[in-house]
């Protein structure tokens, strides 16, 4: 995919790979093997696929930028507590580190769903707190930092009202919005409106596909409108990455086909619409 002349570039989420279990952790290198192979520019990775590649010197080691980049790091803690805990600021130091050292990346950071949304205001504090927290060094750190709420029913933020505190609660001078448009889409909500009522804070972006009651679908064969995402995007000057992720049963079975089939979806169907003129 060569959309490096463009403003809306294509990246791949690691996490069809980390469905598998442990087959892949680690295993960067068979990984960025096949992202490049399906075309896409870049990889966002999460650090429990890093791996030992983990490490700031073995991952340069391993990233060829002039193959496929690091577009991002999804960063996942759980921020149960008002303040961060000593493990989770060292982790987050570390990834702010991380980032840093590949120009261009963003930091993304995601909370991991709890087993339920008991004491739901309490925790949705809480999680603001830290993820501002987090971002408040990213910034001092000069790494843009984004968060991206998800949609398994333990999540503090996943339905419209969810969305609204945490939207109001960010520190938007540090912190952006990542929408993911298929978890808006499992939240009961329309992804696109989503996008339009907080486009002035979005600065990342995920796309993942689901058809209501059935769940996750390959990537174009759900009912979630990618084109009009994308369209709407660069319609309003949108300048960044759309982060292709996939979670599909097929994907789960075979990771290295999904993101083939995903790479194909986006030249065919997405990258058109990023070429024209607005």
């Amino acid at each position: 995919m060569t959309t490096t002349d463009f403003d809306i570039r294509f990246s791949c989420q690691t996490y069809a790979w980390q469905m598998g279990g442990d087959r892949y952790k680690g295993r960067m290198d068979h990984i960025l093997e096949v992202v490049d192979e399906a075309g896409f520019a870049a990889i966002e990775a999460e650090p429990v696929m890093l791996g030992g590649y983990s490490d700031i010197e073995r991952a340069h080691q391993l990233f060829d930028p002039s193959r496929v980049q690091l577009s991002s790091v999804a960063f996942v803690a759980s921020w149960r507590n008002g303040r961060e805990t000593e493990e989770e600021r060292a982790a987050a130091d570390h990834f702010i580190e991380f980032v840093r050292s590949f120009d261009g990346a963003r930091l993304v950071l995601v909370q991991a769903p709890g087993p339920n949304r008991n004491d739901l205001g309490e925790r949705q504090e809480n999680a603001i707190a830290c993820i501002n927290s987090v971002a408040r060094r990213a910034a001092d750190a000069g790494v843009s930092a984004t968060f991206h709420p998800n949609s398994p029913n333990g999540s503090v933020f996943r339905t419209r009202d969810d969305y609204q505190t945490l939207l109001d609660g960010l520190d938007e001078r540090v912190v952006k919005y990542t929408p993911d448009a298929g978890h808006i889409a499992v939240g009961g909500m329309d992804p696109l409106s989503i996008l339009k009522e907080y486009r002035d804070v979005v600065d990342h972006i995920h796309l993942k596909d689901f058809t209501p009651g059935e769940g996750w679908a390959v990537t174009g064969e759900g009912e979630v409108d990618f084109p009009g995402i994308v369209t709407y995007l660069r319609d309003t000057g949108y300048k960044g990455w759309v982060v292709v992720e996939e979670e599909s049963p097929a994907a789960q079975t075979n990771p290295d086909a999904a993101a083939a089939g995903s790479a194909a979806y986006v030249r065919a169907v997405l990258e058109p619409l990023v070429h024209l003129p607005a």
